[in-house]
């Protein structure tokens, strides 16, 4: 499965080293276009230059560890499309161009159902696609769970609980299903 993650799901630091320790099991193929790596680098800047410095450095290391993952840009594509928000539509072409099956958003309003439908694609929340991943493949899933949780508390120096972690994340979807 080939799946755009759109700036939206990259920003929160925890919810995107989720997807993509998901996508390095081989669990799924993202992609994304250097104007959405981008957006995401943009999005830091409110929490200060050495933030946005670190998504730099960040996007930088994304490019290598995911090199299939970076597409060009369908100005053609776009140029047909509408959507509520003219600024997403390079989203959606990216999805059409790179022959993805989903946009992986939390931006429902902006991406309306039946106009992905329309285009061969759906539109998938974070916590509902890394649920059903984790209903086929829980191992690999909680792997890479541990992985961003271990990593989390040993940045802040504390125990995180992996319930909170996965709510500020917002993954209560798969939070419930994994600490049932």
């Amino acid at each position: 499965m080939k799946a755009v993650l759109d700036a939206c799901v990259l920003f929160p630091t925890v919810l995107r080293e989720i997807l993509l320790g998901a996508a390095d099991r081989g669990l799924y193929q993202p992609i994304w276009s250097e104007r959405i790596l981008q957006e995401w680098v943009r999005a830091t800047a409110k929490l200060g230059p050495v933030a946005q410095m670190q998504a730099e450095g960040e996007a930088v290391m994304l490019r290598a560890r995911f090199p299939k993952a970076n597409m060009r840009a369908f100005p053609e594509i776009e140029a047909r499309l509408l959507l509520p928000d003219a600024n997403d539509l390079h989203v959606l072409a990216l999805g059409i161009g790179g022959h993805a099956d989903c946009i992986v958003t939390v931006n429902n309003i902006d991406f309306p159902r039946h106009v992905l439908a329309a285009e061969g694609l759906s539109r998938r929340d974070p916590d509902s696609l890394l649920w059903e991943l984790w209903s086929h493949h829980p191992d690999e899933i909680e792997a890479s769970i541990g992985v961003v949780h271990a990593t989390a508390q040993r940045i802040s120096g504390q125990e995180i609980p992996l319930k909170s972690l996965l709510k500020r994340a917002q993954l209560p979807k798969l939070a419930k299903s994994i600490l049932a």
